[in-house]
């Protein structure tokens, strides 16, 4: 960079009400992303963890699927090609929330079928001889056990998913970085703007990441 190069922020803070808007279009769509993410994360690490094949091969398929295809291309596709395919527009919004939450789900799905399957399955069997059914077991017994280990990696999954909302602003969501975009173009001032942009994903994401850590070390002393 120039050492000449003389920073000025006042533009950035003269429209803070614009980086606000951004704001709360970024903490929607997280929060639509991680519901939908986490929800249908359980249910296809369900049917990955299921020996039924019928169940089984449709989860893996959706797994592989979007574990190894881009988010932004899928966002991109659900934007521009499903409304050719079906008769109907999609909204920036929407088509940001599928490419995200799928995604995630299958992310999820694997954290999910890992913590169910590290809990020992003699305490699921043992459930089922005192009469209870698979789903009982599985809810009463190994999914509590599981969900415990599995938080410190969920936790993480949802950082990533509050990072990955930045994508939105390819099909013009207005989120965070959409609404720097637009400040940057109106006063050529990318540098401070993206700075702050930057600043704000941090101070909302290193609380989060310290609360990580601290969930890992207590998990960690109570499993010692």
């Amino acid at each position: 960079m120039n050492a000449l190069y003389r920073w000025n922020f006042t533009p950035v803070l003269d429209n803070l009400d614009v980086l606000w808007a951004g704001a709360l279009g970024t903490l929607r769509l997280f929060a639509i992303c991680v519901v939908l993410g986490f929800g249908l994360g359980l249910v296809v690490g369900l049917g990955r963890h299921s020996r039924a094949r019928s169940i089984y091969l449709p989860a893996t398929a959706f797994v592989e699927f979007f574990r190894n295809t881009p988010v932004l291309v899928q966002i991109l596709w659900f934007y521009y090609a499903l409304p050719i395919l079906l008769p109907f527009q999609i909204s920036p919004l929407a088509a940001a929330a599928l490419g995200i939450s799928l995604n995630s789900a299958a992310f999820s799905a694997e954290i999910y079928r890992g913590g169910i399957e590290s809990i020992d399955r003699g305490q699921a069997e043992a459930a089922r001889a005192l009469g209870m059914t698979s789903a009982q077991a599985m809810r009463r017994i190994v999914l509590p056990q599981a969900l415990r280990r599995m938080l410190p990696a969920l936790t993480n999954r949802g950082i990533e998913i509050f990072k990955m909302t930045t994508l939105a602003s390819a099909v013009a969501y207005v989120d965070l970085l959409q609404q720097g975009k637009l400040l940057a173009s109106l006063n050529f001032n990318p540098i401070e703007t993206y700075t702050v942009i930057a600043v704000v994903f941090f101070l909302c994401l290193f609380p989060l990441v310290q609360a990580t850590y601290a969930l890992e070390r207590r998990l960690g002393r109570s499993d010692a």
